[in-house]
């Protein structure tokens, strides 16, 4: 499922549909960040990618690249043109989504 959302917010970016890319790369995150959570013990109201976003930019443990990632997802559209908008959330979306399937087979990530 991960895999399909980075997909479709790759051909919706390519087609010029941002927002439409924006959501799917946000949900590509939070189905790994609920997968991250269920192995490593902790809880989450599941559905709620924005929640997930910030709660991996308050992640101190995390590299400062992910939390900048997440940080530039939850920033919104009508405020693409100040710090921190994103010209790539597929991208984002990615380095994130990486990042947590190594936490999720490491152990001492988690």
């Amino acid at each position: 499922m991960i895999d399909r959302e980075l997909a479709a917010a790759e051909i919706a970016w390519t087609q010029g549909h941002e927002g439409k890319a924006r959501v799917r790369a946000r949900r590509a995150v939070a189905l790994a960040a609920e997968v991250w959570l269920a192995r490593s013990g902790r809880s989450l109201r599941r559905g709620d990618a924005m929640e997930h976003l910030r709660r991996i930019q308050q992640q101190e443990a995390f590299p400062l690249v992910v939390r900048q990632a997440a940080e530039r997802l939850t920033t919104a559209v009508t405020k693409r043109h100040e710090a921190p908008f994103t010209n790539d959330p597929v991208g984002d979306a990615r380095l994130i989504v990486g990042y947590l399937a190594a936490a999720t087979t490491d152990r001492r990530l988690a």
